[in-house]
């Protein structure tokens, strides 16, 4: 008996010490064993919460003052270059995902205009004394100095923006399109669409069997007249900005010392002969790849720049001094901005040339940075929407019978396809687009612009980026010519 009773109590113990062991409250209800172990509970995993504006915008800033060096050993790039770099880089990671005529996503939307607003914030303290008037407590009028952001920062920051505003609008207007949808790019080649340029990495357009209805077209017609004035208007003030910035020393001293070494016997004969015609200069030109154009470009700009040069310091002794007389050297450099004025006509995809890249890298003004980067920006963005309008138009285009006087030429077919949208770009100008009121005063920019884009443009007037814009004011000098470095909308990311 006391064996069984001793044998029953160790059974009880060991069943205690098993309910302890895997986290029971304690011990049964029968067992004597008056013993409490206390269990913490499970521990909760913290939510991490996303980082404020501030929080943000401390980082984007922070990055800024150390000049993209977040070592802080000092080997960062100037406050100029970091803040374009910071718009560069903005835009490409809002802007790259933009291969269809669509609305952009919201969130990626609400950044853009969030974090570059923030970018360009610190204009707002790029500031001039401008005088003013001031009355005293005698009732005398003085004449004192005041601050105010710098004119030109005053002038085209507010009208980058209204271009901003208008290419989202643009976008944002084809939501509610149906004769038009895009096939990816992986699809079987039955299924696929047609595409104006051979970009095989984009997803292609496919229309209706019959085309596109009459109102859809006018409809594009006019989304593209609208974009087309925004890449104007955006390649005009890069180019002015451009324009505006100092040649650093480096590219001066990587030129050669005369025009004739640089653009190479053939292109500095055709430049000096007595009758000079642009036009056809150009038809003799092998301009059949991208990297010709660019290197035509880059002789043209770097003799420009020397003869610029040589007539500066036509009075000092120096190795740039030249045999050639002043207004020679004139006329060769107005034969080469005029070559250099129709090559971006024609080819305003170009990437940057070397001059304009010397010009960013070495730049030390932050307000023309922002001022250039932020306009080659919605430059890229308006060529990009402009791309999209015309695939649409391509594909629509193909969809149309040729007219019975060309069905015998092979080519017709083709001819109304880059014909296709063109339309009157002189219906709209940019002025109507933005409401800008030109009979509201003058300026003092009034010589910047105004005489050498009018002979250029009768030469090619079917084309629509060589339309001049319609101003009958001086004050907003960068519309009245497209002049100096345009660069690459697609290039320079």
């Amino acid at each position: 008996m006391l064996e069984n009773e001793k044998g029953r109590e160790d059974l009880e113990h060991h069943q205690n010490d098993i309910s302890i062991h895997h986290g029971d409250k304690g011990p049964t209800p029968s067992s004597t064993n008056d013993e409490h172990v206390s269990v913490a509970p499970p521990p909760q995993k913290e939510v991490r919460q996303p980082p404020s504006d501030m929080d943000m915008m401390k980082e984007r800033f922070s990055k800024l003052l150390l000049g993209e060096d977040m070592s802080g050993g000092g080997k960062g790039v100037s406050s100029a270059l970091a803040l374009s770099n910071a718009i560069t880089n903005l835009a490409a990671s809002v802007f790259g995902e933009q291969s269809k005529l669509q609305p952009m996503a919201p969130d990626r939307k609400a950044r853009w205009k969030k974090e570059v607003d923030w970018l360009l914030s610190v204009t707002d303290y790029i500031v001039e004394l401008v005088p003013a008037e001031q009355k005293g407590k005698d009732g005398k009028i003085m004449e004192i100095m005041v601050t105010q952001k710098r004119r030109d920062l005053l002038m085209n920051i507010p009208a980058l923006k209204k271009l901003d505003t208008m290419l989202l609008d643009c976008l944002d207007n084809c939501k509610d399109q149906n004769e038009f949808w895009y096939v990816s790019k992986d699809a079987d080649e039955s299924e696929k669409g047609v595409q104006k340029n051979a970009k095989w990495w984009l997803p292609t357009v496919k229309v209706p069997p019959n085309g596109l209805s009459e109102a859809s077209r006018k409809w594009l017609q006019y989304q593209k007249d609208c974009v087309n004035q925004v890449l104007k208007a955006s390649m005009a003030i890069n180019a002015q900005i451009l324009s505006e910035m100092e040649i650093p020393e480096s590219y001066i001293e990587s030129l050669p010392k005369n025009g004739r070494s640089s653009l190479g016997d053939y292109i500095y004969k055709s430049i000096t002969v007595e009758f000079f015609d642009p036009e056809q200069f150009l038809s003799t030109m092998d301009l059949s790849s991208e990297h010709k154009i660019l290197d035509l470009k880059n002789k043209i700009e770097a003799s420009i720049v020397i003869w610029k040069r040589k007539m500066n310091q036509k009075e000092v002794k120096s190795s740039w001094s030249s045999g050639v007389s002043l207004e020679k050297r004139e006329q060769f450099e107005e034969r080469a901005e005029t070559i250099l004025l129709l090559l971006k006509h024609r080819f305003p995809g170009l990437p940057q040339s070397s001059l304009d890249i010397s010009k960013i890298q070495y730049n030390k003004d932050v307000g023309h940075s922002c001022l250039e980067s932020y306009s080659r920006v919605l430059e890229s963005l308006a060529n990009t929407v402009m791309s999209r309008i015309e695939d649409v138009l391509y594909a629509d285009s193909l969809t149309q019978e040729p007219p019975p006087s060309e069905c015998g030429n092979p080519d017709s077919l083709e001819d109304a396809a880059e014909d296709a949208g063109m339309g009157d770009t002189n219906s709209m100008t940019l002025l109507d687009f933005m409401g800008w009121n030109l009979e509201s005063g003058g300026g003092d920019a009034e010589t910047k612009n105004n005489n050498s884009l009018d002979s250029n443009e009768e030469t090619d007037d079917k084309s629509p980026m060589t339309k001049p814009l319609t101003a009958n004011s001086k004050k907003i000098s960068y519309v009245d010519k497209i002049e100096g470095g345009m660069v690459s909308p697609t290039a320079r990311h």
